[in-house]
């Protein structure tokens, strides 16, 4: 449902026993782009991220590293910390459990609860897992042991402090049903109302300290620490000074959770009936995502299978790492992390996609007009159904990114990436250019305002390559300024200067960060080994990978012309939604004239080079028998610039 003019975002703290690994980042990164999201759609934004750092594994990976257990937290700590920004995160604050007025917080929440007679003294035996801190009922195990670390939980017996979280498992169930966005996507809202079926267990509270010191003490017995979760989830409402704070009067009402489904128990369970305890309202909505997964398990610390963030962004960089993130995973559901998979969705979505459109439509606007594009002359139906696709666009990603579906929002843009590259195929500016400058204008026009959109639209998830964009169109509104009010003002005085030069914003990769293989001289990549030369027969089979990185697009020959000098060669210039020269073996099996107007295929990706003095850039495909060279191309009219897929 619409927001209203306040936003509160927030991630997990995270637990400084390991460092920070790539499930901790896709969170955080979900978490920044819906935060910039909202200061774009116009809504005072406050982001929260920080560190959990109390408790026994804290202690447990302090003494392994021989320090203790405050040094150990801020080390820890600091690596979270000095991440996000490398991140590119823009998180309004970073609280740690161990600030003083956290801590003070949490005392005060427990006097009130206490004070209430939700807190009593019991005795205790239960399955007690160290991974997780907490206590296990039978039914929660698998085979006997602890569903996340897959370890038999201790049997402990001691007396502690308990909370009577029994007495509001009607009110939740309650409150669940009445509010369906409560807890979303709603296969975790089920699964939480599924497991309040059965009776609502109380929640042991404490820790003694003859067993851990290392925690807050609660406030009416100094012979016991908090249990850490009643201490780390109060951190959403200490951050915002509560009681009295005003931050907590503007942004506790819109308060949106960010959470992996590891963690649901606690922040849909717990918190909600702590909160009701408190006397505080519930949160909005509780964001819950799927895990990353390698080799179809789960990426975790504990398995010791995790991907480090800043590995893949020194290699790849940060925008293509946040884009794969965010494009890649359904938000809610698991996903197969693989290196492959982000080459392929670098290569293809921003390299030709995203890359090859913004070059072009430079090129064209440096060219024609000096990067200042005249105002446009009268519209034709054409342009008015881009303009229009443009603008309801916008709508379209807003709906996506309220609704938590960022593969969706993505998947929008990436059509009015498609939807522009078309136009151009169609209008054809370079013929224009030749014949009807006031109608190049006007399609100039069409060309860049859908982009300045599509700048906008991108700066969420990709912040930097979008303020280079919105840098390279010369516009004076960028980043957050450039608000989804401002990106509707279609042919608004939006620019301050010339279009930019035409950049490369995406070069094309190999897995682990290599270029790719250099062209011989010729202007065709060095053939494969033959099977012979090959052993064991099968390895000359070509990965899905190696076809989708190069780049095949449909031309059209405009002119053909022999290359005097030579035997073989015959010069053509082909237009694939730019034109280009392509030098092709074709003589002697094709009269030139014979080829204007053909359509074929090019190699669109290949290192230029010079054959008999002319820059070829591509390559034509033919098939070779004892007839002869034949040309391939598609069986009926296609637009020009279509790729092969």
């Amino acid at each position: 449902e619409p927001l209203s003019g306040a936003y509160y975002g927030t991630t997990p703290i995270y637990y400084v026993n390991a460092e920070p690994h790539i499930g901790h980042a896709y969170t955080t990164i979900v978490a920044d782009v819906v935060s910039r999201y909202q200061r774009i759609a116009g809504r005072d934004t406050f982001f929260l991220t920080g560190t959990d750092e109390h408790g026994d594994k804290i202690v447990r990976a302090a003494e392994k590293a021989g320090m203790s257990p405050k040094a150990y937290a801020d080390k820890v700590s600091g690596l979270f910390r000095s991440l996000w920004p490398k991140l590119n995160i823009s998180n309004d604050d970073f609280i740690r459990t161990t600030d003083s007025d956290h801590m003070a917080c949490v005392q005060r929440i427990l006097d009130k609860v206490n004070d209430s007679g939700d807190i009593y003294f019991s005795e205790y035996t239960g399955l007690y897992c160290f991974g997780c801190e907490r206590f296990y009922a039978e039914r929660e195990l698998e085979n006997g042991k602890c569903p996340d670390h897959q370890t038999v939980p201790e049997e402990i017996r001691e007396s502690n402090y308990f909370f009577r979280m029994s007495r509001y498992q009607d009110w939740l169930i309650d409150h669940i049903r009445k509010n369906p966005e409560f807890i979303r996507p709603e296969r975790f809202r089920n699964e939480v109302l599924s497991f309040l079926k059965e009776p609502l267990e109380d929640l042991c509270i404490s820790r003694p300290k003859s067993r851990l010191t290392w925690g807050i003490t609660l406030p009416f017995d100094e012979n016991y620490v908090t249990y850490v979760w009643f201490d780390a989830l109060i951190n959403y409402v200490s951050a915002l000074d509560y009681p009295e704070g005003e931050r907590f009067r503007r942004f506790w009402p819109v308060a949106q959770h960010f959470i992996a489904k590891d963690i649901l128990k606690p922040h849909g369970i717990y918190w909600p009936c702590m909160l009701k305890a408190a006397g505080i309202e519930p949160f909005q909505h509780l964001n819950v995502h799927g895990w990353w997964q390698v080799s179809s398990g789960k990426m975790s610390k504990s398995l010791g299978n995790v991907v480090r963030p800043l590995d893949l962004v020194d290699i790849y960089g940060l925008d293509a790492f946040r884009y794969f993130l965010l494009r890649e995973m359904v938000f809610g559901l698991d996903s197969e992390f693989s290196e492959e998979a982000l080459v392929g969705r670098l290569n293809a979505d921003l390299a030709n996609d995203l890359g090859n459109l913004v070059s072009r439509s430079l090129t064209m606007a440096r060219k024609y007009f000096k990067g200042e594009i005249p105002d446009p002359a009268e519209s034709h139906p054409e342009d008015e159904a881009l303009r229009k696709s443009a603008l309801d666009l916008i709508d379209t990603y807003a709906d996506c990114m309220d609704s938590m579906v960022f593969h969706k929002a993505l998947r929008a843009i990436w059509e009015g990436i498609g939807r522009l590259n078309k136009y151009i195929d169609t209008m054809a500016p370079w013929v224009l250019a030749k014949s009807d400058p006031e109608r190049l204008a006007t399609v100039m026009h069409h060309v860049v305002e859908p982009l300045r959109i599509i700048s906008g639209l991108l700066w969420p998830f990709m912040p930097e390559t979008a303020e280079k964009l919105q840098g390279y169109l010369g516009l004076s509104d960028r980043g957050r300024d450039l608000t989804l009010d401002r990106l509707k003002d279609w042919g608004g005085k939006a620019t301050t200067g010339p279009l930019g030069k035409a950049v490369d914003l995406f070069p094309r990769v190999e897995p682990g960060g290599e270029k790719k293989p250099a062209a011989d001289k010729g202007g065709q990549k060095k053939s494969a080994p033959t099977r012979a030369e090959k052993a064991p027969a099968g390895d000359d089979l070509l990965s899905f990978q190696a076809f989708q990185d190069m780049d095949l697009r449909v031309g059209t020959v405009i002119r053909a012309e022999d290359l005097v000098d030579s035997k073989k060669l015959l010069r053509l210039t082909v237009d694939i939604g730019e034109e280009r020269t392509v030098v092709a073996g074709l003589k002697g099996h094709y009269e030139p004239g014979d080829l204007v107007g053909r359509q074929v295929i090019v190699v669109a990706n290949l290192k230029p080079a010079k054959l008999l003095g002319v820059e070829s850039r591509g390559m034509v495909l033919a098939a070779e028998d004892e007839a002869g060279i034949h040309l391939l191309a598609p069986d009926v009219q296609t637009a020009v610039g279509s790729k092969v897929r």
